[in-house]
Formats: structure tokens, sequence, C-alpha cells
């Protein structure tokens, strides 16, 4: 079987790669920006960039199942819809989209992704996971303030399900591999909802050292940014305080067999593995 990742590198992505590279009975593309940089054992790289359509025929060609991560810009819904047409009519999609999407913002960004997944004429299965608990662990985003002591975040009493994205890769395997999937929405999220003030107590224990909560005011909490992601991260926030992310369900358990993993287990991986690493 011959499967897509459209962003191999990314943190979902990746979790995927690592379920899905050792098997023989399937064929990895990873698609990236950068196919160079795709250097992990069972992955074939394969140029992909939301910017350069004439890449994305060869990206599918016979392709089986792809599974789509959506790009964060305002016209997502459109590439979406262009790059699907690109792929064979049996192919299988499987999109990786987010929790209540007809709340994603102006024109309901998200829900005009999942239309323009299922107008496609390709069999399909959603998956609506809630707030990552990788953003503890990027750069990017909550790793070098934690290692410095402090989880800083809005909204202190808005409690977040926080989703391990190795679940999410691991429900994503399930759905790419068998067509029982199609037709399929799953909501996704992690085994209970924490306050923030708890992450924090967690992380102090999985780290010996104080990590203080602060609570951040919205304007604090989207410094630096610009544009459509400054947008889509205030909404994002407004969300998180209107409790949209700190529903609780049992599609991870259910289709797994397992329990979800724990935002408490999650951060004695993290610390054990030397992610908060002081300098």
């Amino acid at each position: 079987m011959r499967i897509l990742i459209t962003s191999v590198r990314g943190k979902t992505g990746s979790a995927l790669a690592d379920r899905l590279a050792p098997r023989d009975d399937v064929e990895l593309l990873g698609g990236s920006t950068d196919p160079a940089r795709v250097t992990r054992d069972g992955v074939v790289p394969v140029e992909l960039s939301w910017d350069r359509p004439d890449g994305w025929a060869p990206a599918t060609t016979d392709v089986d199942a792809v599974f789509v991560v959506v790009p964060l810009r305002a016209d997502a819904p459109e590439l979406v819809a262009e790059f699907l047409a690109t792929a064979s009519p049996s192919t299988h999609v499987v999109l990786l989209s987010e929790r209540d999407p007809e709340q994603s913002g102006p024109q309901g960004w998200s829900a005009r992704v999942e239309q323009a997944v299922r107008a496609s004429g390709r069999s399909w299965t959603l998956l609506r996971p809630g707030w990552f608990m990788q953003v503890m662990t990027d750069p990017r985003f909550l790793r070098d303030q934690i290692a410095e002591g402090e989880l800083a975040f809005p909204h202190a009493q808005a409690p977040v399900a926080w989703t391990d994205v190795r679940d999410i890769a691991e429900v994503a395997e399930l759905a790419l591999l068998d067509r029982e999937h199609a037709g399929r929405t799953y909501e996704l999220s992690g085994p209970q909802a924490v306050l923030h003030s708890r992450t924090a107590e967690l992380l102090s224990a999985a780290l010996g050292r104080p990590v203080v909560y602060t609570e951040l005011g919205a304007d604090e909490a989207l410094d630096g940014l610009t544009g459509f992601e400054r947008d889509l991260t205030a909404l994002t926030y407004e969300r998180v305080r209107a409790g949209h992310f700190a529903v609780v369900t049992d599609d991870v358990p259910r289709l797994t067999g397992r329990p979800a993993r724990s935002v408490e287990a999650f951060v004695a991986d993290a610390a054990a593995a030397g992610v908060w690493s002081r300098p």
C-alpha cells in the first residue's frame, strides 16, 4: 500500500511516519518543502509545497491513501480542494482537522477545509483532535519557557484536555490502512481536562524543580504575531476560554484499545528524555 504524508516533518506527520515506516506492507512517501531534510529510514522523500501546485500530481501518483495536514493559511480550503483533485479518485483521504471546525474563524475556515475533502469525490476520514501536548516540547512554542521554569498561557480557569500526537498518529494509521473508517469523523482528546496550574504542577514534579504558571493577557499571548496567524491564534485562545478544548471523548481508547496518554505520562517521558534541560 502506498501512503503519502503531506507534512512528514511536522508534529503529527513525524509521529505517523514512526508508525508506518517500519511496516512491510506500506510504501511511505514523506512530503516536504525540503525533501533533503527527510532522512528517516523507510520514508521516501517527496517534494511537496502548497506554493508549488505543479508538484502535486507527481507527489500523488499511484497513492492509495494520503494524510493531509492542513496548511495554516487563509486559502487552505481552496488549496486542499485543488490538491486532492490531482490524486486518483480511488485515493483515501485522512484529514487532520481540529475540534469544532465550525468555530474556526471567519467563513468557518476549518469547516470549509472539511467540506473540500467531502466534496472531493474521494473516500475520507476526518480527525478532530484537541490541542497538542507537543506544544510543550516544541522550541517554537512552550519548550524554552518551561525549561526556564514558567508555563505562560491565557485563561487560567479554562481546562484543556491535551492530546498527544502519538495517539492521533495511531488513529490515523488505522484510518489510512482500513477503509472501514471511511466516512467517519473522530473527535480525539486526552483522558482528562486539566487546568494550566495543574499542568505546571506536573511539570514541576517531573523536572524536580519549580515550574510556575503565569496567566497571560490576550495581547501578551498574541505578541509578535500578525495577519492571519494572529487572527487564528486569537480565536483559538478564545475557544480555550469557551471550553472547546476541555471536552473529553472516548474515540482514542475505543479505536486503539488502550487509554489515551495523560499529561502526567507525557511530561514524565519528556523530562526523562531531557527535553527541558537547562543550557
